[in-house]
């Protein structure tokens, strides 16, 4: 069975985005592709992904602007028709609504809080609550602009689960399992804190990219994951 789990395929270039996008489709649902691989190859990218694999995909954009630039933004990337689409939550209501309206059947995905920021660098940038309460406040303010999934910590899950109604997808990156590096990651937690936490969907990346077989790799992980929610 296939696990709850997005790999990113932040690859240093296509032809190896796609070798990493066919050894990971027998174990994982979802296929995730940043603006490294976006920007770099285009939206033939997604095409040539798809023809390898039969997992959703994931669009990680993080779009971030005025709503009439998400919008045009949205428009260029619905022939691609992917499961989930990311914006920042913290572009404020009318641009999540914008985004949630342009693609109707698109999951529109609210980015809380960067895993890779902790409670210093939320301070310099101007957020006087702790990355637990800024997540939460942004999570609400997404849902109530239409956002149907929303980014956010293994430390914040639970909390926002409890403020969210049940069908919103909660997705956590940061996810690495015990004894891995933490690489550029603050917020980091093992598949089995983000599944009890109330996570739906585990963004693993590196843990199984960086991997001499990537196929393996995939599987081990795979297997914990599907074990846990069994």
């Amino acid at each position: 069975m296939k696990a709850p789990i997005a790999v990113a395929l932040d690859a240093p270039d296509l032809a190896t985005a796609k070798n990493w996008a066919v050894a990971v489709s027998p174990y994982v649902t979802t296929l995730k592709i940043g603006l490294e691989t976006y920007l770099r190859d285009g939206k033939e990218s997604i095409h040539e992904i798809r023809k390898l694999s039969d997992c959703d995909i994931f669009l990680d954009l993080k779009l971030h602007d005025i709503p009439a630039t998400v919008i045009g933004a949205c428009k260029s990337v619905a022939e691609l028709a992917p499961k989930y689409l990311t914006v920042h939550a913290s572009g404020g209501k009318d641009m999540i609504s914008a985004a949630v309206q342009t693609l109707p059947n698109t999951l529109i995905v609210a980015v809380t809080i960067l895993t890779s920021i902790d409670d210093r660098n939320l301070q310099e940038i101007g957020f006087s609550s702790s990355p637990s309460q800024s997540s939460i406040k942004l999570a609400q303010l997404a849902v109530a602009a239409g956002a149907r999934a929303i980014v956010c910590s293994a430390q914040e899950v639970s909390e926002i689960r409890r403020n969210v109604a049940d069908d919103i997808v909660l997705i956590t990156p940061g996810i690495r399992p015990a004894g891995k590096n933490r690489d550029d990651q603050q917020r980091i937690a093992t598949p089995q804190e983000a599944i009890s936490n109330g996570a739906d969907l585990l963004v693993i990346g590196r843990p199984i990219t960086s991997e001499i077989d990537v196929s393996a790799a995939a599987k081990v992980i795979s297997d914990e994951v599907n074990d846990i929610y069994l």
